[in-house]
C-alpha cells in the first residue's frame, strides 16, 4: 500500500526543530508581557467577506492565494491568509474597545496561502502579529517600532536596518494615485500582467512589484511623500522625532508601500544582514480606517507581522542548548533495578528534573549509548549491587567525573544534577 505524504506546501515541524521554535516563542511572550501586549487567539476559518473587505479584493492574496470553499451551510469560508483582519473582527465583535480605549494585542499561529512553494515559503506558514488599537498619537508608532527592534535583537538577530515611509491617508492619496496613473499611462503595455491590472485597481501596488522591468519603469515615478497632506506630514515628522528620542536609527524609503490595501500613514520594514545577504524580516504600518471599514467605530490602529518560519531560518545556529536535553538518564540493570528506576524517574520529574530511562533492560553499554544519543547531562547507574547498598554512581557526561549518591534521597540526586547544569 502506497504511503500517504503531507500536502504540497504543508510541512511537519519535527521534534529536533521544535525546541528552537519554543525558545523563540518564550522570548516573544516575555517581551510582549513587558510591553503590556495581551494574547488573543483567533479561529483558523473566517467568512470570506472579512478578507475581501479587509485586505482588498484587488490584492494578490484575495484574487489568487486564498483557500476558500463553500461549506454545507452554503456560506463561503476562508482559511485565514493573514491575522490582522481576524483580530479586528474579534475586537469589534466582542466590543474590546469599550473595556479599554487602548488595546495592545498579539497572536501567533498558522496562516494559509496557496502560493508556489519554494525555499522558506510554505502554503501553511506561521506568523506573529501585533496590533495596537485605539491610539493615534505618533508616539505609539515609535513605541511599536522600538519594541520590535528590541524583540528581534533579543531573539538573536543583528545588523538590523529600519526603513520608514508615510503612505498618506484617504484625503491626500487620490492626488498621488492620479499622478502615478498619468505617469504610467503611455507605458502600460510594458508592465507585467499583474501591474497592468494594478494600474486600474491600486496603482500604489506597482511600487511593490518584484518584476525587474516594472521596477525600472516605476523608478522614475512620483513618490508619495511629495503629496501627503499637512496632518499626515506632521504625524510623520513626529514619528521620526520620537524614533530619534528612542535612539532608533532609520532610513527614509519614499518608494516603500505595503502589500495590503488597508495601510495608511506610517509604513516600515526591517531587514537584517545577519546571514550575509540582506533579508527582510518584518514590516507593518498604520491602518487607521480598517476598524471602521469592518463595521466598527472610527478607531485607529498600527501593527506588524513576522513570518515565524522565516524568522527561525534567520537565527544563527548556536552550540547545543543544554536546557533542551534531559538532566539525567537512569541506566538500570536487572528487573528489580528497572522497577526502582521506573519509580525514581517519575519522582524526579515531579521534582522538576527531566529524567529518562530505557525500558528494554539492555546491557549497560547499550543504555549508555542511549544516554549519549539523548545528550543527557548526567547518568545514574543502578544494578543489583547498588540496590543492596543504597548508593550509586552518578556520572557527569560532559567531563566523565562521577560521585556517589544515595538512591533513596531524591533531593540529593536533584542537587547533584542541577548544580552542574
Amino acid at each position: 500500500m502506497a504511503k500517504i505524504t503531507s500536502v504540497r506546501g504543508f510541512r511537519d515541524i519535527l521534534p529536533d526543530e521544535t525546541p528552537k521554535w519554543q525558545r523563540v516563542e518564550e522570548t516573544i511572550r516575555k517581551v510582549f508581557f513587558n510591553f503590556g501586549i495581551q494574547e488573543i487567539r483567533i479561529p483558523v476559518l473566517e467568512k470570506t467577506e472579512l478578507f475581501k473587505r479587509g485586505i482588498g479584493e484587488a490584492t494578490d492574496i484575495v484574487e489568487k492565494e486564498m483557500y476558500t470553499f463553500l461549506d454545507r451551510g452554503n456560506e463561503y469560508l476562508t482559511m485565514r491568509p493573514e491575522a490582522t483582519a481576524s483580530v479586528i473582527r474579534a475586537y469589534i465583535e466582542h466590543h474590546i474597545y469599550e473595556k479599554d480605549p487602548v488595546a495592545k494585542l498579539f497572536t501567533i499561529g498558522p496562516m494559509f496561502r496557496r502560493e508556489r512553494p519554494q525555499k522558506g515559503r510554505f502554503r501553511q506558514f506561521y506568523q506573529i502579529n501585533v496590533e495596537f488599537l485605539g491610539e493615534e498619537d505618533p508616539r505609539i508608532d515609535a513605541e511599536l517600532i522600538s519594541m520590535l527592534m528590541y524583540l528581534l535583537r533579543e531573539i538573536g538577530l543583528g545588523d538590523l536596518k529600519l526603513e520608514i515611509n508615510s503612505l498618506g491617508c484617504d484625503k491626500c492619496r487620490p492626488a498621488f494615485r492620479k499622478k502615478v496613473t498619468d505617469f504610467l499611462k503611455n507605458r502600460e503595455e510594458e508592465l507585467c500582467e499583474d501591474c497592468q491590472r494594478r494600474l486600474v485597481t491600486n496603482p500604489l501596488r506597482i511600487f511593490d512589484c518584484k518584476n525587474t522591468s516594472c521596477q525600472e519603469i516605476i523608478s522614475g515615478a512620483p513618490v508619495i511623500p511629495d503629496f501627503i497632506c499637512a496632518p499626515c506630514r506632521e504625524h510623520f515628522e513626529k514619528v521620526k522625532e520620537y524614533l530619534a528620542i528612542l535612539d532608533i536609527p532609520f532610513t527614509l524609503n519614499p518608494t516603500m508601500v505595503r502589500g495590503l490595501d488597508y495601510y495608511t500613514r506610517t509604513a516600515f520594514e526591517i531587514t537584517t544582514r545577519s546571514l550575509g545577504a540582506q533579508n527582510a524580516v518584518t514590516g507593518g504600518g498604520r491602518y487607521d480606517g480598517l476598524v471602521q471599514m469592518l463595521g466598527g467605530p472610527d478607531i485607529s490602529g498600527i501593527g506588524f507581522a513576522i513570518g515565524f518560519d522565516r524568522l527561525i531560518s534567520m537565527i544563527p545556529e548556536r552550540d547545543t542548548v543544554y536546557a533542551d536535553r534531559p538532566n539525567i538518564f537512569i541506566a538500570a540493570l536487572g528487573e528489580k533495578a528497572q522497577g526502582f528506576a521506573f519509580s525514581l524517574c517519575n519522582t524526579l520529574r515531579r521534582a522538576g528534573i527531566r529524567a529518562e530511562m530505557d525500558f528494554s533492560n539492555r546491557s549497560l553499554k547499550s543504555q549508555m549509548k542511549r544516554s549519549n544519543k539523548l545528550n543527557c547531562s548526567h547518568t545514574l547507574i543502578i544494578g543489583e549491587k547498588e540496590m543492596e547498598g543504597g548508593t550509586a554512581q552518578i556520572r557527569d557526561m560532559n567531563d566523565g567525573t562521577q560521585e556517589s549518591v544515595d538512591i533513596n534521597d531524591t533531593g540529593s540526586i536533584a542537587k547533584s544534577v542541577l548544580d552542574t547544569v
